[in-house]
């Protein structure tokens, strides 16, 4: 590890957690508008070792709120400029790509028990649901980021458990289906803003969703895009990046989201 590189990070969380970080192997499922953020906040921080799950390319409306999207890297893998610039910032890190759309039907692609800390950031039902399942089957560490899109406060996001959520939408779905599947405790980051109705008389006549590799999805389907910036989806994924970081130098202590 580069020491002089995370000289400033050493300065608050220590050398003996900064050793902790570099030997930690994190696994992020999507990398848009949340996840983006939340790797690179990690990578930033540290961290010795990333996956990275994502089966987009990146596409024109990608540019309102996703880190790696930018003019020159439309028509990109996700997965393939997150790599690049993952070792732009850190080239000590090691990256490992999946591009692959998390479902139950792909799940079997995934070792969880290789991970110490494992990040939910997709959109669809049945993959966070299966994502939470093995990790906890595994007794592994998970946080899981509940409704971002359709939301412009920043500051009415919250750190909690799943249990103890409230307006958003996503996150009952979620207390439900966790609960028939006997599963009690589950980090999130959610909203508590009332989600704004897209403006959809609004759209432009050209506009056209192509944020997806693939034409057809399993799972929850959206009725339509949501509408999207770019300061929530971030703060989101900085919120969840410094759950990671908290919980693996245990730099804070805390009992609620014990098993």
């Amino acid at each position: 590890m580069n020491t002089n590189q995370f000289a400033r990070t050493t300065l608050t969380f220590g050398k003996e957690n900064m050793e902790k970080l570099y030997k930690t192997r994190v696994i992020v499922f999507g990398i848009g508008g949340v996840g983006s953020y939340v790797v690179e906040a990690l990578v930033r921080s540290g961290i010795g070792a990333i996956d990275i799950v994502d089966d987009d390319k990146i596409c024109l409306s990608n540019l309102n709120r996703q880190l790696y999207a930018l003019h020159s890297t439309i028509g990109n893998d996700k997965v393939d400029v997150a790599e690049q610039r993952i070792h732009d910032i850190n080239p000590d890190c090691k990256v490992t790509k999946w591009k692959t759309f998390y479902m139950p039907d792909t799940a079997d692609q995934f070792d969880f028990s290789q991970y110490d800390y494992i990040v939910d950031c997709i959109d669809t039902v049945t993959g966070k649901l299966e994502i939470i399942t093995r990790a906890k089957a595994l007794k592994k560490p998970v946080i899981s980021c509940m409704g971002a899109g359709n939301k412009v406060d920043p500051t009415k996001l919250k750190v909690a458990d799943i249990t103890r959520t409230s307006v958003c939408p996503l996150a009952r779905v979620m207390r439900n289906e966790l609960k028939k599947r006997k599963i009690k405790r589950l980090k999130v980051v959610f909203s508590t803003e009332t989600a704004i109705p897209p403006k959809t008389d609004e759209q432009p006549a050209d506009f056209e969703d192509t944020s997806g590799s693939t034409p057809e999805r399993k799972g929850t389907p959206k009725k339509q895009a949501p509408g999207s910036n770019s300061f929530v989806p971030s703060v989101a994924g900085m919120m969840i990046a410094a759950e990671v970081i908290k919980d693996i130098t245990q730099f804070h202590v805390t009992d609620l989201f014990k098993e």
